[in-house]
Parts: structure tokens; C-alpha cells; sequence
């Protein structure tokens, strides 16, 4: 077989995961089999039920992000998920084997939830909402960041108006949602096969991001961007006193692109906020009312087996997502 991990023995120590020997296209992911993982103290066993596929996950694959991440291999993929508890280390008590569960990974753990089993600290871990299917669900978590951007770092108020840019993607979508929940006047950036989901949405006004000019767009009191590129042309569209938040750079220009977002705090209208979540069990919780309250669902494009977890990342950088990508895990 030619890998390490596709030589682990099939047996119940070990399982199925995603992984990748070399940084380069889609094409280099591959299904192998590893150790399967123990719970430490604190930690809990997940049986994965499934994951979305995130953009930074692109970025660390295709090698844009190996000075971070290093030339160690195999390396894994997958960073949030959904599941069931299977097993729980020493010190947790706030979950019991089959408790349903989702959860992201850290910033410390990295990625590894495209596998068949993860372990997670249990404050990363929340209780799957009553009445989502546990595939559907894996879209949500990654509304946290839509949360934090909107909520913490922008303050958005009701009656401002939110100018979302990705409106139709992972982040965009809940962004849109979460705005109309918060009382703002929300425009959705996108592309024109999906202005219609934007609307659906909650967007009072959705708008073809290839067929307008920012300038052309108004003022307004709070942006938000999931692209990273024409942050100054953004930048200009804030009112006096407005906030920009961006949870991504330009990677094609990565010195340039943050150095202007550091500079932002420096000159010209409104700083621009950059952030990478960090999300813990409360912000799960968060999440869960939301979805309860119904001022959040699940949107999901289109669901793949996790022996097609390439073609999940294939079909994301291909753009025009409608919502998220999900991969089902078939557990052992």
C-alpha cells in the first residue's frame, strides 16, 4: 500500500480517516487507517456521524499554510463535526457514552475530525440540538464564526445596516440569518444563482457580486467579508463609526493583505477586525438556542461519503457553494 497508515491492521484499534502525504490538489486526499484514538482526562470519545468542509482546510491541504504547518506526514483533515459520545477519559461528567453531540476542534488539535472517531476535550463539545439530523447539523458549527463576527466583534445593533460578502457561503449564510435575527437591514453579496437562497435567507436585498462595484453598493454600519480580497474598497463603504470585520486574508498576497489589515487600525474610516475562532462549549450552547428559537438552520448543498471527501474539497474550490458541504462517516 505504500503508506503507514494504510498498513495499520483492520482491526477494532484502529479505523478510517482522511488523510494526505504531500500538500497539493484534492487529488492528493486519500482514505487510511490509523491508531484509534484513546480519551485522555478531560477528553471524550466522539463516533463521528459527519463533517463539513471548510476553506481553511484548502489552504492547509494545498500547502499555503506549510510554514504554520511543517512537512510532517500524513497529515489529517476535517474540523468540525457531529456524533456520539463512544467513550469519555477520567474527570468528564457532562456527557455519557451515546449522548449526541457536536463540536469543533481547537486551534491546538488542528484538524482530524474526518475520520471515523475524534477525541475532543469536552469544553469543546455541546449537546446536538433536539430535532437536526445529526449530517444536516455538521453545517452549523461553523456558524460560531458568523456569531463571534457579528455579535463580539462587531457589536451590530438593530436597525444598522450589514453588508455580508460570501453570503451564500458557510459563514455568509449564517451570517445573513443571524443579521435578520439581530434587527439589521442585511445585504447579501453573492453570486446570481444563489441571490435567491440569500433572500430565502433573510436578506432584504441580495445583489450579483459580479455585476455591481462596492462603491456602487451605499453605506454601511457594519461589513462583513469571508473572501479577503478588496478589503480597502470595502473599507470605504462604512459609515462614520462603522465596523469591518474579515475572517480571511488575501492568500495570494499574504504580507500585503494583513499588513494592511494591521495598518487599518492606523488610518482612514473603521478598523478592520481579523479573527480566527476559537470556539468552546458556550458558544455551542449559543448556538443550540439559536436553532431553537428558529433563527438559524442548517443549509446544505450537497452530502458526500467520506470515501469522496476529495471531491467534497474539489467542489468547494470550484466556488459557488450553496451553504455547506457535508461528508457522512460510515462508522464501523
Amino acid at each position: 500500500m505504500g503508506h503507514d497508515a494504510k498498513a495499520t491492521a483492520m482491526d477494532d484499534r484502529s479505523m478510517k480517516a482522511v488523510l494526505y502525504d504531500r500538500y497539493g490538489g484534492p487529488d492528493v486526499l486519500y482514505v487510511g487507517r490509523v491508531p484509534r484514538p484513546v480519551p485522555g482526562p478531560g477528553e471524550v470519545l466522539v463516533k463521528v456521524s459527519a463533517f463539513s468542509v471548510n476553506g481553511g482546510e484548502l489552504s492547509a491541504r494545498s500547502g499555503r499554510l506549510r510554514l504554520l504547518l511543517g512537512r510532517r506526514f500524513p497529515k489529517r483533515v476535517g474540523l468540525d463535526f457531529t456524533g456520539e459520545v463512544a467513550a469519555r477519559g477520567a474527570g468528564v461528567t457532562r456527557f455519557a457514552p451515546g449522548d449526541r453531540v457536536w463540536g469543533v476542534l481547537g486551534r491546538t488539535s488542528g484538524f482530524g475530525s474526518a475520520a471515523e472517531y475524534v477525541t475532543v476535550p469536552e469544553e469543546r463539545v455541546g449537546p446536538l440540538p433536539d430535532g437536526l439530523d445529526p449530517v444536516d447539523a455538521a453545517a452549523l458549527p461553523v456558524a460560531i464564526t458568523a456569531v463571534t463576527a457579528l455579535r463580539d466583534k462587531a457589536g451590530l445593533r438593530p436597525g444598522e445596516r450589514l453588508l455580508v460578502r460570501g453570503a451564500a457561503g458557510g459563514v455568509g449564510n449564517a451570517a445573513v440569518q443571524l443579521g435578520r435575527a439581530y434587527g439589521a437591514k442585511v445585504t447579501g453579496l453573492a453570486r446570481a444563482a444563489n441571490l435567491d437562497l440569500v433572500r430565502e435567507l433573510g436578506a432584504h436585498e441580495a445583489v450579483d457580486h459580479r455585476s455591481v462595484r462596492p462603491a456602487d453598493l451605499g453605506r454601511f454600519d457594519v461589513v462583513l467579508d469571508t473572501v479577503g480580497t478588496e478589503l480597502r474598497a470595502l473599507r470605504g463603504l462604512l459609515n462614520p463609526g462603522g465596523r469591518m470585520v474579515t475572517i480571511a486574508f488575501d492568500l495570494s498576497r499574504p504580507v500585503t493583505s494583513l499588513g494592511y489589515i494591521a495598518g487599518s487600525a492606523l488610518h482612514g474610516r473603521g478598523r478592520v477586525r481579523f479573527f480566527s475562532g476559537d470556539p468552546r462549549r458556550a458558544d455551542l450552547d449559543v448556538l443550540a438556542r439559536y436553532v431553537a428559537e428558529g433563527a438559524l438552520r442548517p443549509v446544505v448543498d450537497r452530502v458526500f461519503p467520506l470515501e469522496e471527501t476529495a471531491a467534497a474539497h474539489r467542489a468547494l474550490e470550484s466556488g459557488g457553494v450553496r451553504g455547506k458541504y457535508v461528508v457522512r462517516v460510515a462508522a464501523e
